[in-house]
């Protein structure tokens, strides 16, 4: 909503860049409409001037512009042809709209975008922050883009008063948050304005400009419309904006257009700034950034390239910090692009190097599911190397995964044990970590025979069967035997299922079984 003040300018803010509110330095409406004691208005512009200035203090919107006596009295003051009328008109707008928006019917909103015709900069300024306001409010949303609005809003934004434009990107900020009106926005010319105005030296209009491109890039088709209107470099750019409002704006556009695989590949061979520009921003003072900005890096590091580039950039220091924070969705962040890092095999070595694994592994006491799975995913996609597999296992990894399977069903999600059981099936194939695993082969089995999910019965067996591999000492075979009735009640189930993966796994377990003193098993 607006908070009414004198130019109407606003300063966008959202989730999704979705309100803004209006700056004003004008005079209130009783000033106005007294500010041309010269202007001679006929005795019916007078009366109606008088009703508006009245009505527009006392009543609600709802009732203002329902009121036959109020609307018809506004109305003939926004078609007067009259300047000084219709500021007024548009003065008692904006004076309304920012105490209360409510929805309002077609005749309304056709007044608001007649105002927007006018070359007037006051007018202008008035009808677009109201219209804005207005623009909270979805019906509303729609019916203003249906009634002819985006026109003119484009027109105002190529005026030289960064007033009216402020309020022009604001409404159009609003009106961006309806999904039916993206499209309708993109093909109304708005978005290379739109790209210009986030370079604006006035920086609620560049707040706006940002907030409005952010709002634009939730959909793949958007997404290439604005790289189309050559909206990359700018929001490159603008991660040195020293403001923290187009920071976020820029960061959490960037971090949707990083979502395509081809957007991706023209940030790496057109911003080489880019990775720097966003690893500085992780240390932001402000949350939402430093947010922001760990999110367009996890996207970025879908590629390889970036996942290189993020290392080589000093990237892993911060996303050390930030996993150490106490706000959930900044570790989930930073868990995200850890673990998409850790998919390339060079970076493996520089992660454990830099001590992540000890946090890493405290992550898995999180009661978060998704930090658990980026947390057990990173871990398991470092132990690729026997030297890397020695460190997590120095680090306690099957001891603390181990406690985890341990607990009742229901209290660790599949896909946490699914990638838990898969790093357990990693560390069994290294000699020194097998003794600790026997002492969890019992949960591992136990898995096998409940879960109905079969990525974490596929990996528990995985594990079993590793841990057999090889097998020589006496104590390993002695667990072996123990259990080799659960065992085999496994290893024919999977054989006897419709499941070749499942098939393949039970054939796969017992040719381990059978080729390691497997005769003491039966």
């Amino acid at each position: 909503m607006y908070k009414y003040c004198s130019k109407y300018c606003c300063s966008a803010w959202c989730g999704s860049a979705s309100e803004y509110a209006a700056i004003s330095e004008t005079q209130p409406l009783n000033a106005t409409l007294n500010a041309h004691p010269g202007q001679s208005f006929s005795p019916e512009l007078a009366a109606a001037v008088a009703v508006v200035d009245r009505d527009a203090k006392a009543l609600s919107a709802e009732d203002f512009f329902s009121s036959r006596s109020s609307f018809e009295a506004f109305s003939l003051l926004v078609h007067s042809p009259l300047i000084e009328a219709q500021r007024v008109a548009a003065s008692a707008f904006v004076d309304v709209t920012e105490r209360d928006a409510v929805p309002v019917n077609s005749h309304v909103i056709d007044c608001g975008v007649f105002l927007l015709k006018s070359r007037d900069h006051e007018i202008q300024r008035g009808s677009a922050a109201a219209l804005g306001n207005l623009a909270v409010i979805a019906n509303n949303q729609t019916l203003i883009v249906i009634r002819g609005a985006l026109e003119h809003l484009v027109s105002i934004m190529a005026t030289g008063d960064s007033d009216a434009q402020c309020n022009a990107v604001g409404c159009i900020t609003n009106l961006a948050t309806h999904d039916e009106n993206k499209d309708r926005i993109a093909r109304s010319g708005a978005l290379e304005p739109l790209v210009k105005l986030a370079l604006s030296s006035d920086l609620r209009v560049q707040r706006n400009a940002t907030g409005a491109l952010l709002n634009m890039t939730h959909t793949i088709d958007n997404r290439n419309q604005l790289v189309a209107a050559g909206a990359i470099p700018i929001l490159v750019q603008l991660l040195n904006s020293p403001d923290y409002d187009v920071q976020y704006y820029s960061t959490t556009s960037l971090s949707n257009i990083a979502v395509d695989v081809e957007h991706r590949i023209f940030l790496a061979k057109s911003e080489p700034s880019i990775v720097a520009g966003l690893i500085r921003l992780t240390d932001s003072p402000a949350l939402k950034v430093q947010c922001q900005a760990t999110l367009a890096l996890r996207n970025l590091a879908s590629d390889e390239y970036f996942q290189l580039e993020i290392v080589k950039h000093n990237g892993l220091v911060p996303l050390h910090h930030l996993l150490q924070s106490r706000i959930p969705q900044i570790i989930l962040a930073a868990a995200a692009c850890i673990r998409n890092i850790s998919i390339h095999p060079n970076n493996e070595t520089p992660i454990v190097h830099a001590k992540f694994l000890p946090q890493l592994l405290e992550l898995l006491s999180i009661d978060n599911l998704e930090i658990q799975c980026h947390a057990m995913s990173t871990i398991r996609n470092l132990a690729s190397s026997d030297e890397n597999k020695i460190k997590i296992f120095q680090a306690g990894a099957v001891e603390r995964i181990g406690d985890l399977l341990r607990l009742k069903d229901g209290i660790v999600n599949d896909s946490v044990k699914s990638e838990m059981t898969a790093c357990l099936a990693v560390l069994a194939l290294l000699d020194e970590v097998k003794p600790s695993l026997f002492r969890n082969l019992k949960y591992l089995i136990r898995l096998t025979l409940t879960t109905s999910n079969i990525d974490v019965k596929t990996n528990a067996a995985a594990a079993i069967g590793n841990c057999a591999t090889n097998l020589s000492d006496a104590k390993g075979l002695a667990v072996f035997q123990k259990y080799w009735k659960e065992i085999r009640k496994y290893v024919i189930t999977f054989m006897s299922c419709d499941d070749v993966s499942l098939q393949h796994i039970g054939i796969w377990t017992l040719v381990q079984l059978i080729s390691r003193n497997g005769k003491d098993l039966f």
